[in-house]
């Protein structure tokens, strides 16, 4: 593997890393709690970047994605926590399948990330692109987790 790639995927267990870092000390309640201001929770914002991977790399690939379809009706684009059921999963095993996500991928794509396919529609066209976007995309979500657990503290 290039060093460039070894260097992408450990950007993607630090980032994920720092992700969890943010959430270990919140609640369940609070990770149900949208402040006001906010169209999210903080248990959507997790399962969202958990799943927003996925599916770009679906999108490249055209190949099947180890996760439970119903996530996407939860944590999807264009999605909120008012969609969420007595299925939809709880903080801690949102938890457990971020902290396995960046191996998941690592072991899957390690000897594939120059691979070319067709573009999206965003025009990347590797699996070094796509894992580029969405790191930054998890920094973004990172950004809005921080903004919902100040507002929470001044609650």
């Amino acid at each position: 593997m290039e060093k460039r790639h070894e260097v992408l995927f450990t950007q993607l267990s630090s980032y994920r890393g720092e992700l969890l870092d943010i959430v270990s000390s919140v609640s369940a309640a609070e990770a149900d709690n949208i402040p006001k201001g906010f169209n999210n929770n903080i248990r959507w914002n997790l399962g969202h970047v958990y799943v927003d991977q996925y599916l770009w790399l679906k999108a490249l690939t055209k190949e099947e994605i180890p996760f439970p379809a119903k996530l996407n009706e939860w944590f999807g684009y264009g999605t909120d926590p008012s969609r969420f059921t007595d299925e939809t999963p709880a903080l801690p095993e949102l938890v457990t399948l971020l902290r396995e996500q960046p191996e998941i991928i690592r072991e899957k794509y390690r000897d594939r990330m120059d691979e070319e396919f067709a573009p999206t529609d965003m025009g990347m066209f590797t699996v070094e692109q796509v894992l580029v976007r969405t790191i930054f995309h998890e920094g973004l979500h990172i950004g809005a987790i921080l903004a919902i657990k100040r507002q929470l503290s001044t609650q």
